[in-house]
């Protein structure tokens, strides 16, 4: 085929008005200059001057764009951030952390006659899809105490599991998972290992380092970190990420190009607030773990929680961090309502990794979908509460948290 290289419209002056309105300024010729930050890419589609390498984008044997549903600029100069930052070689984004979730499940081959363990404390909506929608499609799911090596070998063995599922911390009870040694016992029984990172970030732990295979983010919460932008990224390897490739032009589950702007544009302060935050998140832990009204306090910071030692291991000093939870003593829910509304620093509102500081109350929210005896199996009592630590100020929150709990009587 004759390569057109040239041929399209450069003097539009011969053209009429509507013409000209439609395609004046557009398809510029690729300039000798190169902008500092990445620019944001909306087109939908794109075009080839020759027909064969059209043909080749689309049949994925030569990189390049050709439709906003296989991914487009914008979204895989984020892909190449994250997986530069997770050490894979590549990664894949989504719509959302649970469309990133749903999607590594079924590219590391859940389906109908296989089984996944999970860890028990995983995320309300996480927990949800493995109990509630997978389980209708065919897929057995074994629910494990994910910090008892000895229950995962186990139900891996006996189950036969295509999948082990896990949160390297979990959500909201900050259990922290022994990834080393997960993913031996993942791989030892044949399984794939899928790690959500989302609380601890690329900044404190990089689980593909020990040979995790699907490491996954909300890019909502820490990536992204501004309350702005809903998105999912999943960091894999390169044969991992052509499975993933395929699902997302079937399921849709396409990260749109200003949304990755932003994550790509909040990715590059992560370092900067995550380092504020684990230390904000220490002082607060251990301000409220003083506190008389505070019965509990779940934060791998602390040195009497179950998995400190480990902890300190696997984020090598770098921090715990920015979320905790905590029980406030003797409360029903009516009492931490009144605890809620009370703050004026703190905000009462769902997400984390935020630079602000967000208390969520998992009974009516993140857990919300699970039933009280669900909850009590999982370990999440009525007066939990989860606070994801901002940049404000250390003192200034915790004075916040202060004149709430003194107003709750």
């Amino acid at each position: 085929m004759t390569n057109t290289k040239g041929t399209r419209i450069k003097d539009w002056s011969t053209k009429s008005f509507e013409t000209r309105a439609v395609h004046a300024g557009e398809r510029a010729p690729t300039p000798d200059y190169t902008p500092v930050a990445s620019p944001i890419w909306p087109a939908v589609g794109y075009v080839y001057e020759s027909m064969d390498d059209t043909d080749a984008a689309l049949g994925g044997t030569k990189a390049g764009p050709v439709y906003q549903r296989y991914g487009s600029p914008t979204v895989s100069a984020f892909e190449t951030a994250m997986a530069a930052l997770e050490g894979t070689q590549a990664a894949q984004a989504t719509s959302s952390g649970m469309a990133a979730i749903h999607a590594a499940l079924l590219a590391a081959g859940a389906k109908a006659g296989t089984s996944v363990v999970a860890a028990m404390d995983v995320y309300g909506a996480t927990y949800t899809l493995l109990g509630k929608l997978l389980t209708t499609l065919g897929v057995g799911v074994i629910w494990v105490d994910v910090t008892d090596l000895r229950e995962v070998e186990t139900a891996l063995k006996e189950s036969h599991a295509t999948i082990l599922l896990v949160e390297s911390i979990s959500n909201p009870l900050l259990k922290v998972a022994d990834i080393p040694g997960l993913t031996a016992l993942a791989h030892q029984a044949g399984a794939a290992l899928l790690v959500d990172n989302t609380f601890a970030s690329p900044y404190l732990l990089n689980p593909a380092s020990y040979g995790t295979d699907y490491v996954i983010h909300s890019a909502t919460k820490y990536i992204a970190g501004h309350n702005d932008v809903l998105a999912g990224v999943t960091a894999v390897s390169a044969e991992n990420k052509k499975k993933l490739v395929e699902l997302n032009k079937l399921v849709g589950g396409v990260l749109g190009p200003f949304e990755a702007w932003l994550a790509l544009r909040g990715l590059k302060t992560l370092s900067l607030r995550m380092e504020r935050q684990c230390r904000n998140a220490q002082k607060v832990a251990e301000w409220l773990q003083a506190h008389p009204r505070i019965a509990k306090v779940n934060y791998p910071g602390l040195p009497g929680h179950a998995q400190h030692a480990l902890a300190t291991r696997l984020f090598e000093g770098k921090g715990f961090g920015g979320v905790l939870s905590f029980e406030i003593e003797g409360a029903d829910k009516a009492g931490v309502f009144r605890f809620m509304e009370a703050l004026s620093l703190c905000l009462p509102a769902t997400s984390l990794g935020d630079i602000y500081s967000l208390v969520l109350y998992p009974l009516i929210s993140s857990h919300r979908s699970l039933t009280p005896e669900e909850r009590a199996r999982v370990g999440i009592p009525d007066n939990l509460l989860r606070l994801s630590v901002g940049i404000e100020a250390v003192d200034d929150i915790i004075a916040d948290l202060e004149q709430a709990l003194a107003k709750m009587g």
